[in-house]
């Protein structure tokens, strides 16, 4: 078929389904089809993706838009991001918040593969989430591919999307134009796991620590929000970076972690503890942490998607952490992305280092510039989708 008489269009109701259902037998894992298929019903309405966060696009014929016979699927989440403009001479720009986005759940059914349908979605996906007008930097749309998507009311004005590739570099290659490049570039694929000390260890024995139940996250976050905010305006001006961008783990972004390990998971791991904070820290100097349970593969992993401390705090919150794993029966933990002064102490306190092959964070910046230069922080787990 002929790629110019396929476009980008969101998914009907009934679109959604048949997208989610093909992706069943890759995904499902021992959930039954309709037990996968209640999973994302159930979690539609919560805040990351309710108020059309979440949109699922279809590549289909530009003259039969609602076809259930499409090409291939992904889906989308909306979100709020920062970025600050660096300039020469240490100058900073003031922090802004940004439209950005999320990429998930990229699927081609196995008839359908080997034609090129998924990557004509991806790089049909830019035009969908970036801005069009001054201040992006889309090319001039390819005649070759028709005329461009539609442009959707809850989409577009993006700054940047990433997405978490486990086919390597192939998203890379996906840009907005012909040339096979100007994608989703790889950041930081960088993982510490620990296995888990068996000895018991009691967890009111430091009184200088307080458990964090479901209960008491959200309020953690809007003070993490400002302690990211403050963080980027501190980091110094590096060679080479014209801005800094992060997402944020508020309005459900973070909380998604929690959702996706519980909600229509078989034999879920049943947690009372979702993170632990230091009492009476200096100001600007807080120690947190905040982990899920990433059920793929067996067994558990305690994740943590959402870390800061400082070199002296460190080895005492791995320690809680190592206990909370302990508490509820796993016995590997791992955190993404750990800043390098704290890599080096990982490592005596049985940390190990590496660069994963799967779960790639790969970023697409659509401001003026290009992506080389852009420099994700607190690229941690908290923003995977």
């Amino acid at each position: 078929m002929d790629l110019s008489s396929l476009t980008l269009f969101p998914a009907t109701p009934e679109q959604v389904q048949v997208s989610r259902r093909r992706t069943w037998p890759q995904w499902g894992g021992k959930l039954t089809e309709e037990q996968y298929i209640e999973k994302p019903r159930l979690m539609d309405v919560m805040e990351h993706a309710a108020n059309s966060k979440l949109i699922t696009w279809i590549l289909a014929p530009r003259d039969d838009p609602t076809s259930l016979d499409f090409m291939c699927s992904c889906e989308t989440y909306r979100r709020r991001g920062l970025v600050q403009y660096r300039g020469s001479n240490e100058r900073k720009s003031e922090i802004q918040e940004v439209v950005c986005y999320g990429i998930a759940s990229v699927c081609t059914p196995l008839d359908k593969r080997g034609r090129g349908y998924a990557s004509h979605m991806m790089r049909l996906l830019h035009w969908v989430l970036s801005g069009r007008g001054a201040g992006y930097n889309l090319p001039e749309f390819p005649i070759e591919w028709g005329q461009p998507p539609p442009e959707v009311e809850q989409a577009g004005k993006g700054l940047f999307s990433v997405l978490y590739s486990d086919i390597g570099e192939f998203y890379q290659k996906t840009g907005p134009g012909l040339v096979e490049s100007g994608g989703w570039e790889t950041r930081d694929a960088v993982s510490t796991v620990w296995e888990v000390p068996q000895e018991p260890l009691d967890l009111q024995s430091n009184p200088g620590f307080t458990w964090l139940k479901r209960e008491d996250i959200d309020q953690l976050w809007a003070k993490d929000v400002e302690l990211i905010k403050g963080s980027i305006s501190d980091m110094p001006t590096l060679t080479g970076w014209t801005a800094f961008v992060s997402f944020l783990p508020d309005e459900g972004v973070a909380s998604f972690q929690f959702h996706r390990s519980i909600v229509g998971t078989e034999d879920p791991v049943s947690l009372d503890i979702f993170g632990v904070e230091r009492n009476h820290t200096n100001v600007g100097q807080p120690t947190y942490a905040v982990w899920s349970v990433d059920m793929h593969p067996l067994p558990p992993t305690l994740i943590v998607i959402r870390l800061h401390a400082t070199e002296k705090t460190f080895p005492d919150l791995i320690q809680k952490i190592q206990g909370a794993a302990r508490r509820h029966g796993i016995a590997r933990m791992e955190i993404w992305n750990l800043p390098k002064d704290l890599v080096d102490l990982a490592t005596p306190l049985g940390g190990k280092t590496f660069e994963r092959d799967e779960h790639l964070p790969a970023i697409k910046w659509y401001g003026k510039g290009d992506t080389t230069s852009i420099r994700w922080v607190f690229n941690e787990k908290f923003c995977w989708c």
